[in-house]
This record gives C-alpha cells, structure tokens and sequence, in this order.
C-alpha cells in the first residue's frame, strides 16, 4: 500500500533559544514551553524538552514522531529518553528550529556521539519517517565529526613533540587556548568546515601562531631553535607610532622557518600551508585584532567568541575533544597494535615500526604523490604537445589557452565561494595542479592515438570544445579527490533542502561530483566519454583515484546523465528514427566480455558506429585525417536499412547493462537467496524497462527501476517480498543514498517515495508485460551480462609469476613514494647493488618467502576484515615488484627474481603482440 503522506512542517518563522542561543529578537511565539499544553505527554518527556528549551511547536512534532515509531522500536536496546532524544533531534532539523546545539542533546541523553547518529537513522522504520532533508544534515553532522575527530587526534600527537612539560601544568592551557583558537579560524574562515585539507593547514597556521607568541620555557628543543631570531612582530609594532598602527595595521608575520619546520614534521605542503596563512588565517587574525599584537591571545576572548559560533553552529562543541568528553570519544585501538606487525624471528631491532594510515597521513601522503608526478608537467603545452598542436590543419592553441583562462576564472569563484570567502587563491592553485595534469594526460592520449592509427594531425579531435572541456573536468576531479573535496559521502546528491550548519545552504558549499560539471557547463554524458581514457593515458593515478572516477562513471549511468536535457536523449531519438532503438545495444552481447577499442577520440568524434571501419586517408595533411569517420548521409542510406548506431551510445548502454545487472545481484543476495530462480526473471524485466521504456528513467535513478522490477516479480510469483523490507536491504548496499527510495519524481515536480512511484508510474506502464510472466507463456529470459573482475585492466596491477602462488610483479611505483605511502604498511625494501646492512636479513627474506607457516600472515585481529599479504619488493634495475604470502615450495630469492625477469619478458612479448595485432585491426 502507499506509504502515509509526510506533512511538510516547513517553519515559517525561525524558532529562538532563549538567552545566548537567541537567533533574532523578532518572534511570534514564546520560547518557552507551555507545560500545560502538552499534559497528554510523558512528563518526562516535556521534562527533557524544557531542558532543552524546545518550542511547543516542536514538542508536539517530536511526541507524534514517538508515538509513530514506538510500536516497530522494540527490539532497539536504548532508553526512552535517549529515543524522545533522537526525535526532538529530527523534528527539531526537519521544521529548521534553533533550539538547541547537538552537543546540548548529548549531554541530555548521556550519549555518544556515534551512538546518537547510529540511533537516529534507526528511527526510520518506513520509508518516509526522516525526511532527506534530515538524513543529509546528518550526514553533514557525521562527516564534520569525523574532520574534527581526525586534526584533534593529530594535534594532540603534535603537540607533545611542540610542548614540553612544566611543573605548574601551564602548558595544557596553553595547548588548550591553541585548540579553541584553530576551531574558532575553521568556523570563520571556512563554510565547508569538513575540508580536511585546509583545516590541517589552518590548524598548521594556528600552531605556528602560538609557538611564536608563547614562553620559550614550554617549548621543545626543535621548535625552540625552528623560530626565526630575524622576525619580532613586537619589535616592528614598536617603531610605529599608535596612530600609524592604527590607520595601517601591520600584516602578521609568518615565521618561514618555523611554518617549514611545522610542515615538514606534519609531511605538509609549506607553499600552500603559506599561502592559506597570508589569505585566510591572516585575515582571520586581523578580525580579532590579534596581528598588532605580540602577546599570546587572551584565553577568555578565544573562548566566547567561540561559544557564540558553536551555539549558532547548532553542532558539536569542538572543546569537548581536548577535554576527553564521553560524548565526542571514539573507540580507541592500542596505536601499538596498529603500528606492528607480527614476523616470525624477527628479533625487536629488526622489526619496522611504520606509523598507521591515519586519515590525515593519507591525504597528506595522496598529495605528495600527485605534486611528485606533476614536478615534470608545466602549466603550459609542452614542446610535444606543441608539435602536435602546429601539425593540426587549424591550429588549437589559441582556443585552449582562452578557454583555460575563462574556465580557471569561473573555477577559482565558485571554489571561494563554496569553500571560504577568502579561498579563491587556494582554487587558482588547485586549477593550475588540474592544468598540468590536463596536459599531461591530453600528450599521452595524443601519442597513443598516433601509434594506434598513424596519424599526426589532430585538427578535429584538438578543435572539439567538448572534448577539451571533459580532459579538463576530469583533470580538476582528480585534483579535488586527492585533496578530499570531492568524496561520495551522500551518494552523489546534493540536496537543494539540505541546510549546513550556520543556516548555509549545503547544497552551496558541496564541491562533490558532479559539482564540476555544473561549474565548467558540461553534459554528465559528455564528461562519462573522457573517463576510461584517462584512466588509461595516466598510469600513476593511484587505485583510490581510479576507484573515485569508476564512482564518478557509475553515478552518470545511474542517474546524472538521465536528467533532462541531457545529450543522452537525443541519441536515443535519433537511434529510434533510425529504427534502430528497440536494440540499443543487442542482448546476444550481453554474455561477451566487456572489451572495445574506442578511445575517446572515438566517442567524442564519431558518433555514429559504422559496420566496417573507415580508415583515416593515406595523407595526413587533408582534414579529413582523423581517428574517425564522418556519420554517413542520409541520401546515402538503402531504403528500410536502419542507420549505423553511435559509439558512445552502444558502449554507453553495455555498460549500463552490466552496472545494473551487478547492482541487481547484490540486492538479490540480501533478499532472495532461497528464490534463486527469480533473479533471472527480474532482471529480464529489468532489461526490457531499460531498453524499451527508457522514459522512464528520466529524472530518475537506476536503482528505482531494480527495486520496482523485483517487487513487481515477486508481487507476481507470489514471493512475501515487502518495499519496506526491500529498502531496508537497499541501504546496505555500497553507495546509495536514502534520496533515492524517498524522493522519487512521480509527475513533473511533484516527487514521493518509491512505493507511490510503482503504484502510480511503473506498474501503470508495465502492466501488460508485468503480468505475462505470471502466465504459462512468459517472455524468453534475458542473457545474463559477463561481469568482468574491474572494468580497468591498469598497468600497476599486479600479476602472478607462473609456477609460484605467492610472487607477483607490478610495474615499479613512484621512487619518490615512502614506505607510508605505500601499502601493506609492512615489508622488506631491498635494493639489489646497494648496502642492505646485515647479511642474515637476506637468509630471512628467503625464510618468508619459503615457508608455509601461516604465522607470517599478518594476524591484525581486530575483527576486521583479513588484511592484505606482505609485500616483498625487489628492485631490479629499477623495475620490479613482487607482492605475495606464503608458499610451501622450496626456493630461494635467487631463483624468484630469476622467475620474475623471465615473467616479465614474457609480458614485454604479449604486449609487443597485441600492439601488433591492434595495428593490424
């Protein structure tokens, strides 16, 4: 049945807390609560709204809210109060109501803060309880926590090899007046206070600021010596009169060495943790009048201004971190047990204490390996690139730079405005990283394509605004992943009702994919063309980035590129008046792997697929010398032949298919493991919808269609299969949102969940088919998609050495990346031809590798997952690198590195073959 309609308590004027808390002094009702209007309640539960200052409006929202859940809450092991704490929480969020701080409703309940989170999202026992408005403000919530969480345990690391410890304890003041002024600089300087990189830079700058400015007594040896005897902003204050200070005030001073020697203990950027001083932290300062000042900041000034942030905040209490409150504590992990590995004889001296993956390290370390593979790539079109810009019949060059500079304009604003006011010069940096790196991957595309089809002259390919734009976005999304700006932490929505804490928009300061496109006004089905070629053209990304814009390709087919408006659409209209749209793409293909030969130059130039391949002409000098064919004319076409279908429509819905049959199997795994007859029926529904009722994934997701079509055969086949059940389920599948089962377009701008959806839309329209395969005479079964391992096949991947199960090869990565970089965070690093200290380390080098003693596995039992396998890495000349576990053969490391150049020369062969064979084709 339709679910029950959500009232949409949309506030129409903002509540106030009373006091401190009071948001503005004009208001309709009191703040106080009427205790006598709500004596049908639980007096406790009006008790805890008092306390809490809550307005009778929200009250009355949170005990209906109560009573809803009650009845299906049984089975939660959580107290009355914490759950009326969890409903005046929701109701509070949903009807936009100042009452009180997360951190207020904490410390009402007794909770955590993760426990709390947890709580919340368990009150949702049907499909409308919590609104998305709701759920991304908690999802919002969780993520800031998560940030703070994370600099708050790197401060309190770094802070012990700052601070040195005194007899009267004044140094945790110290440290704790730091840690309030850096939440105060986040809070100011920046709206997307979950940006962990520039946080930990702002955090960087505070520390620097109070290091400078407190007693030398309380300072360790190395940042002691680290501060500069040449700069004293007392010294240049003296010299001016008060009233020069007054009408210039001095810009506060950066102390280089000391900012060098903080970021190179912290493995951090110093130019850009500079560059955030002079421009964010700098003008922060200035608005407390702290940069005439020599002093250490007044703790008391710190910790109000604060206090009135947090309070209109509506958040956490970021001072709760460093008092070691029970409701911000994370459970904590031996950091011992993190850092060690078990080996077997290994004495203590010989074991490699390395520091865990904290999230912190991980960006830094992503970061440093993007700078690192960047350090040759210029902001400029290299020579290379120039020659191939001259050999075009239209040269490009003029075009690109123009573009460049009106894109990195409109880049560098919208990054300010999403991220800080005064961050515009941070975007101007980020741009800049994604130029190299569109350079770059833009020379190693061209060279391919040139060895691929002979071809020198580029001019349509390079002259494609399109194409141009696509390279370009995909280079700033990898700049914004690795910087940790763009993540999928909502499922790639963006919800206009979505508020941030503050009361700013989070929709406003939500840089996450596909916020690029919006910002450079590119089609999602345009950008989906770059992807896999990218990928390709730029062996050094790292799996996390490759994963990211594997993320990024699969929320295009799931829902971006289905929006209107999209190019999409278009294709598919010219595929039907070409009669050709009832086979998109052939089943018969379903079970073939995924294997093609377009590059993107394919998809973006030819958008038509012709049956035989047209060659470029013999002359590379005419126009027409391009990596692609002309779509042919229609005066050319045999009457009733069907016109030759496009490129990038055809490998656009195969893999679409496989996507969908993928995300199919999983659901059927949590729901119908005991009908397995029934997935091969559901998913012919779900193919047929997809092929030939394709309108209806307009403005609509993927998933929507898979939840309707199982529901629908199991409605049909008789199965007990509930959406509530189906939902429940569906949020425990990997990168999904809420949004998509709650907010689902029913009629053009109206939107309902996703059982008003079925009843109303899909089941309307696939009646007639829906009801045949309850019939003896069903329709025939779709082919069920080959699934391949990864849709990438990357050049780092690993690769097992024959005749061994426990030695792989892999191209060499980076020199300049570091043992923490690198992952398992334990191993042996060998250097054959260099010293390698003792002589019996190679004798237990050929112990692990010869063993079958499952001890050397490593037994991280945190109840976790099993961890991946030691890594032996061997570098011979430069190019090897074996990973692997135990194995039961006797060998030695002689004979391995023997097997592991004679693999790989193998592999050189296979390649050089395929090239061949690839000309040839």
């Amino acid at each position: 049945m339709p679910p029950k309609k959500r009232n949409s308590a949309t506030a129409q004027s903002k509540e106030l807390k009373p006091g401190a808390e009071s948001g503005s002094p004009d208001k309709k009702e009191s703040p106080e609560l009427s205790v006598k209007k709500h004596r049908d309640k639980d007096a406790e539960f009006v008790a805890l709204c008092k306390s809490l200052c809550v307005t009778d409006l929200v009250c009355d929202r949170a005990w209906k809210l109560w009573k809803a859940v009650q009845d299906s809450l049984e089975e939660v092991a959580e107290s009355q109060k914490r759950l009326w704490g969890a409903c005046l929480f929701v109701s509070a969020t949903d009807m936009d109501v100042t009452c009180f701080t997360l951190t207020q409703v904490l410390k009402a309940v007794s909770m955590n803060v993760k426990q709390f989170f947890a709580l919340v999202r368990k009150l949702d026992v049907n499909v409308d309880t919590i609104s998305t408005k709701v759920n991304s403000a908690l999802t919002r919530m969780e993520k800031k926590y998560s940030v703070t969480l994370a600099l708050y345990e790197r401060f309190e690391k770094t802070c012990k090899k700052i601070f040195a410890l005194v007899s009267d304890g004044k140094e945790r003041e110290t440290i704790r007046s730091c840690w309030t002024m850096f939440l105060l600089a986040k809070g100011r300087a920046l709206q997307m206070e979950d940006d962990l990189v520039i946080s930990f830079q702002l955090l960087l700058c505070t520390l620097e600021l109070c290091i400078k400015r407190c007693p030398p007594d309380l300072l360790q040896p190395l940042y002691k010596s680290a501060i500069s005897k040449v700069q004293s902003p007392p010294t240049r204050t003296s010299r001016r009169n008060q009233s020069k200070a007054k009408s210039r005030p001095p810009e506060p001073e950066v102390d280089l060495q000391l900012l060098e020697t903080l970021c190179k203990e912290n493995e951090c950027n110093a130019e850009e943790v500079k560059n955030v001083y002079q421009t964010s932290f700098s003008a922060f300062l200035d608005s407390l009048d702290l940069s005439r000042s020599a002093d250490f900041p007044q703790v008391n000034d710190i910790n109000q201004q604060y206090e009135e942030h947090y309070l209109k905040s509506r958040d956490i209490d970021g001072r709760l971190f460093f008092d070691g409150d029970e409701t911000v504590l994370a459970p904590k992990v031996e950091i011992s047990q993190l850092e060690r590995t078990p080996k077997k004889n290994l004495s203590d001296e010989d074991t490699v204490l390395i520091p865990p993956q904290t999230p912190i390290r991980a960006a830094m370390n992503s970061i440093k390996q993007l700078r690192g593979d960047l350090t040759s790539s210029g902001d400029q079109p290299s020579t290379n690139l120039d020659t191939y810009f001259k050999n075009c019949t239209v040269d490009p060059k003029q075009d690109v730079l123009k573009r460049l500079e009106t894109l990195g304009q409109a880049f560098s604003q919208r990054f300010g405005q999403a991220v800080g006011p005064r961050c515009i010069v941070l975007g101007r940096q980020r741009f800049t990283l994604g130029v190299k790196l569109y350079y770059k991957v833009m020379e190693a595309m061209l060279k391919s394509e040139e060895k691929r089809l002979s071809v020198q002259n580029f001019s349509k390919l390079l002259n494609d605004s399109t194409f141009h734009t696509s390279l370009l976005a995909c280079a700033l999304e990898v700049i914004m992943a690795t910087y940790g700006e763009s993540s999928f932490k909502t499922g790639g929505y963006n919800h206009p009702a979505a508020t941030a804490a503050g009361g700013g928009d989070a929709a406003d300061t939500n840089v996450c994919f596909p916020w690029i496109l919006d910002v450079v006004n590119l089609a999602a089905f345009d950008f989906y063309k770059v992807i896999e070629s990218f990928i390709k053209a730029d062996p050094t990304l790292n799996k996390e980035i490759v994963k990211h814009l594997e993320t990024c390709e699969n929320l295009i087919m799931e829902r971006i590129a289905w929006r209107t408006g999209s190019p999409l659409f278009e294709l598919l209209k010219q595929e039907h008046e070409g009669g050709a749209a009832e086979q998109v793409e052939p089943p018969a293909s379903f079970n073939q792997p995924l294997q093609h030969n377009h590059t993107a130059a394919d998809l973006y130039l030819s958008p038509t697929r012709p049956n035989v391949r047209v060659l470029p002409p013999q002359s590379p000098a005419t126009p027409s010398s391009q990596p692609s064919s002309q779509p042919p004319q229609a005066s050319t076409q045999p009457a009733g032949q069907s016109l030759p279908k496009s490129n990038s429509l055809s490998l656009f819905y195969k893999k679409l298919y496989r996507l969908a049959y993928t995300r199919l199997k999983i659901l059927c795994s949590y729901l119908l493991s005991s009908h397995p007859e029934l997935e091969p029926i559901i998913w012919t529904l779900f193919q047929h919808t997809l092929q030939h009722e394709h309108e209806l994934m307009r403005d609509r997701h993927l998933d929507q269609l898979m939840m309707s079509a199982m529901y629908a055969i199991c409605k049909v086949k008789s199965v007990d299969l509930r959406f509530k059940t189906i939902v429940t389920a569906y949020k425990n599948m990997p990168n999904t949102s809420q949004e998509t089962f709650k907010h689902v377009l029913i009629t053009e701008g109206h939107y309902d969940s996703i059982i008003v959806f079925y009843n109303q839309v899909f089941m309307q329209k696939l009646k007639t088919n829906i009801l045949q395969y309850a019939s003896t005479r069903p329709p025939p079964l779709s082919p069920i998609p080959q699934i391949p391992r990864s849709p990438y096949k990357l050049p780092s991947s690993p690769l097992r050495v024959p005749g061994s199960n426990n030695v792989y090869i892999s191209p060499l990565k980076s020199p300049r990346m570091s043992p923490s970089i690198m992952t398992p965070r334990t191993r042996m690093l060998v250097s054959i031809g260099e010293s390698f200290g003792l002589a019996n380390r190679f004798q237990k080098i050929n112990q692990m590798v010869n063993s079958s003693d499952r001890s050397f596995k490593r037994t991280l039992d945190l109840g976790a997952t099993p961890k991946p396998l030691k890594r032996l890495r061997f570098d011979v000349d430069g190019q090897d690198e074996a990973d692997g576990s135990k194995s039961g053969r006797d060998s030695t490391l002689i004979q391995k590195l023997a097997e592991m150049n004679s693999t790989r020369s193998r592999m050189q062969e296979q390649k050089m073959k395929e090239d061949a064979e690839s000309r040839k084709e």
